[in-house]
């Protein structure tokens, strides 16, 4: 059982999981001091992961750090179709990577699978190569494909975004652990969340094998101009579709090179 004062403090500073997160704290404090300054931190709306430093991401568990994106649950649900979709030793691509938890789930559930992550993000990109390279993959720092070695065009069957798709003015609305802990590039999506998702888009069919799949999140509102703004930022070389989970509470494009 968590300790009662722990879970009284973090449920009066408004956690909404107070007796899991209690658990947490106190299965990763060396002792009272620290657990009560990890209570602390979490009562001043620091990101729970960030104070514990990993989060369970697909059945792993993906180290995290200050200023790194934290993993989001519901994009299980895009690694999951990923994963089903991906041959053995298939060639995966996660880009916009934050801690590499995306490429971390490919290569545990891949077999053989050959997996290259980027983010622009120099935390990010520390913190991936943690996750990502003891597990055989590689990270590369950069802004979306720059970085990625030339060997890798025409070859990737299994792209994977998780590009951030929150409208500019919205991110005054997102929860405090997010807009004052997280980096911005990984949230603002631009004037209409699409930004980055266009940019990959446009990108991929120069990455994409023939039959490749790209996986992006987005919203259910803007799911349908996102379907409109992959088919025309890549002259209609990508066919995209939406998958949707309420159970994730999650909405997914999915676009295949022709």
């Amino acid at each position: 059982m968590p300790d009662t004062g722990v879970v009284g403090r973090l449920r009066a500073a408004g956690c909404v999981f107070a007796e899991e997160e209690a658990e947490m704290l106190l299965a990763a404090a060396a002792g009272a001091d620290e657990l009560d300054l990890m209570v602390e931190r979490r009562a001043a709306g620091l990101p729970l992961e960030h104070i514990v430093g990993w989060a369970g991401f697909g059945g792993l568990r993906i180290e995290v750090g200050s200023g790194v994106f934290v993993p989001r649950r519901r994009t299980e649900f895009l690694v999951g179709h990923a994963v089903g979709l991906a041959r053995p030793g298939a060639v995966c691509l996660d880009l916009c990577c934050g801690s590499g938890a995306a490429g971390a789930v490919l290569l545990d559930r891949v077999r053989g699978a050959e997996v290259h992550a980027a983010d622009i993000e120099p935390a990010a990109v520390r913190c991936a190569r943690r996750n990502v390279e003891p597990r055989g993959g590689r990270v590369y720092e950069g802004d979306l494909f720059a970085p990625l070695p030339v060997e890798l065009r025409g070859r990737v069957e299994i792209l994977v975004a998780n590009v951030p798709y929150v409208p500019t003015e919205e991110i005054g609305l997102l929860p405090p652990e997010a807009r004052d802990h997280e980096p911005l590039v990984t949230l603002d999506g631009g004037r209409d969340g699409l930004d980055v998702l266009r940019r990959v888009a446009a990108g991929a069919p120069e990455w994409l094998a023939p039959g490749g799949h790209l996986f992006m999140e987005t919203s259910e509102r803007q799911a349908e101009r996102a379907v409109e703004a992959v088919t025309e930022v890549s002259d209609g070389r990508l066919a995209p579709e939406v998958i949707t989970s309420e159970e994730w509470w999650a909405t997914v494009v999915v676009a295949t090179r022709r």
